[in-house]
């Protein structure tokens, strides 16, 4: 299980810190689209599409990296001062009954989506906007494989947690190796 989760949590570990970089790029096409068009009055479709498409891009393929370093909102109020069991059966449970059934409907219901946007070849429908709008789609997709790969391991790191054969994850914070949960 140790080795399942590892891989897993590197997958994610290393899409994170990739598509990270696809900000700094998103940032400079925004600086770049206010300036042409503020000091030049100059403005294409596809510049503004690029930076909707990469900011959509980075939280969708950043969402696993996000859980895998806890940086989801949770409700602080009971869950931040309990016990490691009890966080353990939180997200043993929520794992289960709330983000598994949830990616599972994201991905199935995308892959019509997907498929049809893939068989026409689906551009932007703005004129002079981007092509590939079929493969910008398929990020969904991968998003639910990467976020239920990580929820898979949450699920499977609370198991050995309730179980008591956790043996940490170099991805846990120091807080959490250090066995203060």
């Amino acid at each position: 299980m140790d080795t399942i989760i590892s891989a897993i949590d590197h997958l994610n570990d290393k899409v994170g810190r990739a598509v990270s970089w696809l900000t700094v790029l998103m940032v400079v096409n925004v600086f770049v689209v206010v300036v042409l068009r503020y000091t030049f009055s100059v403005g294409w479709i596809w510049m503004q599409e690029l930076y909707v498409w990469s900011h959509a891009t980075v939280f969708l393929l950043g969402a696993g990296y996000t859980l895998l370093h806890e940086g989801h909102v949770r409700i602080d109020l009971i869950y931040r001062e309990a016990s490691k069991r009890y966080k353990a059966a939180v997200n043993f449970l929520g794992s289960l009954v709330l983000g598994g059934p949830l990616i599972y409907l994201i991905f199935d219901r995308s892959l019509p989506m997907i498929s049809r946007s893939w068989d026409s070849l689906e551009k932007s429908a703005e004129a002079g906007g981007m092509p590939g709008l079929f493969v910008f789609k398929s990020v969904i997709a991968i998003f639910a494989v990467l976020f239920g790969l990580q929820l898979l391991a949450l699920f499977l790191r609370s198991a050995q947690v309730l179980l008591g054969t956790d043996k940490g994850s170099k991805y846990w914070n120091a807080d959490d190796r250090e066995g203060r949960l």
